[in-house]
């Protein structure tokens, strides 16, 4: 296998990569991004983003190209490349990404995978994605103001989410599997005792359907396998599936700290235990993933690995 050498491979191009990549290129680092997939990861199957400052009502794909040509526009290398491992050399720190065909020596890395919504496995929901299923409330909420929407999952964060959608929509129906919630207590009363929250126990969405946006939806009855069919106006409701995220951190297993779910733990620099090892976006443990919160980790990561190298720094 041919081996490159590099300052800088950042591995992943969704929002938090391609600003590390813009970042890296400002610093003059021999840089070069993979992505084994397209380019700007999640946001891509987003129709409509509203909440990236300087930016209202872009499309997630015209959002990401955007992002893409002006890495590409200061010089940025993206390959197409699946990775398969991250190595370091204890010897000389340096680390190696193992790609399909190639391999790319580097003396710092930035992670920058990201995570993956848990789907909820109904029919019709990869071709509603993004239009009519949601996986994040405070990304696509306003789009559902004054609507009914359906929220899928019983733990903490479909508590949180149902809860900031009731403040947004004409009514939220909570639809849990089990026979009870798996969110803490306080949750579970402040979702009782808002008059907009429907609490649905031992239910599952089978299917959605309809043309370009759903317009029917099936439930059963966990307990008795029952099924029951909705109909709405095309439009005037929308599915929240909130099951949790699956983070893209396999390559990092045994490389660094990762905590109870998978992300990586880094420091505000995005340094991970591991020297010369950075991961930005959402595959790190923080408390909110937004594609401005993304971009904001690629261009720190960027920076902490030009100091990491030696290099001067934007302050």
């Amino acid at each position: 296998m041919d081996t490159e050498k590099h300052d800088l491979v950042i591995v992943g191009g969704g929002p938090a990569g391609l600003s590390a990549a813009v970042y890296a290129q400002r610093s003059l680092l021999d840089t070069v991004l993979l992505e084994r997939e397209a380019i700007g990861g999640q946001v891509i199957l987003t129709s409509e983003v509203d909440n990236y400052p300087g930016v209202p009502h872009a499309d997630g794909y015209g959002l990401a190209d955007a992002m893409r040509s002006q890495a590409v526009d200061l010089g940025a290398r993206i390959e197409s490349d699946t990775v398969r491992a991250i190595e370091r050399d204890p010897a000389s720190g340096r680390l190696t990404v193992r790609g399909s065909e190639r391999a790319y020596d580097a003396a710092a890395v930035i992670v920058a995978a990201g995570a993956r919504p848990r789907r909820a496995g109904f029919e019709g929901e990869e071709r509603f994605a993004g239009r009519g299923v949601s996986y994040c409330a405070t990304c696509d909420g306003m789009f559902y103001r004054n609507k009914h929407v359906f929220v899928v999952g019983g733990g903490n964060s479909a508590a949180e989410e149902a809860l900031f959608l009731a403040r947004l929509a004409s009514k939220v129906t909570l639809v849990v599997r089990k026979d009870h919630l798996r969110a803490q207590a306080s949750l579970v009363r402040a979702l009782e005792e808002d008059e907009k929250v429907e609490m649905r126990l031992l239910t599952s969405i089978v299917s959605i359907e309809g043309d370009e946006l759903p317009t029917t939806l099936t439930l059963r009855d966990n307990a008795t396998g029952a099924l029951s069919r909705e109909t709405y106006d095309e439009g005037s409701f929308g599915v929240f599936v909130l099951v949790g995220r699956q983070p893209e951190t396999e390559l990092l297993k045994g490389l660094c700290e990762l905590d109870a779910a998978g992300y990586a733990v880094t420091n505000e620099r995005m340094e991970t235990s591991t020297p010369g090892l950075f991961v930005a976006g959402d595959a790190r443990a923080k408390p909110l993933r937004q594609i401005v919160t993304a971009a904001s980790d690629g261009a720190v990561a960027a920076t902490s690995a030009a100091a990491y190298l030696g290099l001067p720094v934007e302050g």
